[in-house]
């Protein structure tokens, strides 16, 4: 049998976009040095290039299973050399698993549960695949207000809303501009006050084992069920975000009604007001792959909270949790040892096994009928997008990698699915979680070059 080396970063992406699969665009890379992994954002997401459609092929191919499986003594040695670097720091926990058979080829303290940084996402995408509903999307609403000349704006968890009638960074965004339009056409007086309503989502802001310089910083905000562009001051900017994206939601959408000035304040909405509009997002399994891509720890513990409201749980960061950890056990999936208390990974108090990490890739990757396709195609693609943009440089196994990267400070983490050199799909997963101070850029090369040695190995 003739194999042929499928490299994701082209084919798989001219198919995806023709079976209506979205990814990030170009231009957005890691970038955050301490805490979780943070998107930053350049004028190239504004203008993407992408390649000719030409007519789809299979992102999987059909005759998956054929190819040579490596031998698992000879992978071990090839993986050694490499699970000994010192920029790893000592202790790498692990696994390596055949997608078509599930035999398990290599692992080094895969049931160790450790801190997963944010592979604590692809516990919640799969979570969001079997408990919300497929295609669907976020609902912000405007109603009427108490008096004469207030609106409320009504938060649907929505964080992706764009302030922008262009949209942000993520595709297929609601914007308030839109909005905007939809109430100043029904509401019949000039806007003298906006009122935020943001009680879908309750209990504390910012999630157990965060730091005080995690919300607001560059990579996340206090979660609240009404924000603009993930509580960022614009739909590109870079900076710090706000640290109160409800008051700050109200004012921006005071902004596109042509009032600035209007007064802002929280509140609720009466039941039986008028509706003056309302915008959604895009499907939740569009919203699953740019959280992945981006590894967008806002957009990770909206997801989450869906979760939650899915199975009749609070939507709090504590509901949260239990719902992606009571609908991953109810799926099968095996979580002794596991604790879950946020949605995005950024708390240093999850603990997740590098083999549940790679059980759950193995379903996204295995039966087409199982939960995980958004998942899988949200992971991002070596030396191409997402987290993974300015990662692997020349190394071969760049569009032959795929995805998810963790970083806190100490832990270093990549997890994803790897095409052999003959042909073999498998899923991997290693965390690195006595990382050296100040040595993420040094691990993260580490694991590359570890996930490079997968995609090199015939191993037989």
């Amino acid at each position: 049998m003739v194999h042929r080396r499928r490299r994701f970063a082209v084919g798989s992406l001219v198919a995806a976009i023709a079976a209506g699969l979205t990814f990030a665009v170009v231009g957005l890379v890691d970038g955050d040095a301490d805490r979780g992994d943070q998107a930053s954002t350049t004028s190239a997401a504004l203008t993407p290039q992408l390649p000719e459609l030409l007519e789809p092929a299979p992102i999987l191919p059909a005759d998956i299973g054929g190819e040579p499986v490596p031998d698992p003594q000879v992978l071990a040695g090839v993986l050694a050399p490499e699970l000994s670097d010192p920029r790893l720091g000592g202790r790498v926990n692990g696994q390596v698993v055949d997608v078509a058979t599930g035999g398990v080829l290599f692992e080094q303290s895969a049931g160790r549960a450790v801190v997963p940084a944010s592979m604590a996402k692809l516990a919640t995408a799969m979570a969001v695949e079997i408990a919300v509903e497929p295609g669907r999307r976020l609902t912000t609403t405007v109603v009427s207000g108490p008096n004469p000349g207030e609106v409320v704006l009504v938060g649907g968890g929505d964080p992706t809303l764009s302030s922008a009638p262009g949209g942000n960074v993520y595709p297929g965004a609601a914007t308030l501009a839109d909005l905007a339009a939809q109430v100043t056409a029904a509401v019949g007086v000039p806007v003298t006050a906006v009122i935020v309503d943001s009680s879908l989502f309750a209990g504390p802001a910012t999630g157990p084992g965060w730091g005080e310089a995690d919300a607001p910083s560059r990579y996340a905000a206090p979660i609240t069920a009404t924000m603009v562009d993930a509580g960022r001051f614009g739909p590109l900017d870079d900076g710090p975000r706000s640290g109160v994206p409800d008051l700050d939601a109200g004012r921006a959408l005071a902004a596109a009604l042509g009032v600035p000035d209007a007064a802002v304040s929280a509140g609720t909405a009466r039941p039986g007001e008028r509706l003056l509009g309302e915008v959604s997002s895009a499907a939740v399994e569009r919203l699953v792959e740019q959280m992945l891509s981006l590894s967008d720890n806002v957009l990770a513990e909206a997801l989450a909270r869906q979760v939650a409201l899915a199975v009749g749980r609070p939507a709090t960061f504590d509901g949260a949790a239990a719902a992606v950890r009571s609908t991953l056990e109810r799926a099968g999936f095996e979580l002794s040892g596991a604790v879950l208390v946020d949605g995005s990974g950024l708390s240093t108090a999850n603990r997740l096994s590098p083999g549940l990490i790679s059980e759950i890739l193995r379903t996204a990757a295995g039966d087409p009928q199982s939960p995980g396709r958004a998942l899988l195609a949200g992971l991002p693609v070596a030396a191409y997008d997402g987290t993974l943009f300015e990662r692997f440089g020349a190394s071969p196994a760049g569009g032959v990698v795929r995805a998810k990267t963790g970083t806190l400070n100490g832990v270093s983490a990549l997890a994803g699915i790897v095409e052999t050199a003959d042909g073999r799909l498998l899923v991997f997963a290693f965390v690195a979680d006595q990382v050296p101070l100040g040595g993420r850029f040094p691990a993260e090369a580490a694991l590359d070059e570890l996930a490079s040695a997968l995609a090199a190995c015939g191993c037989h």
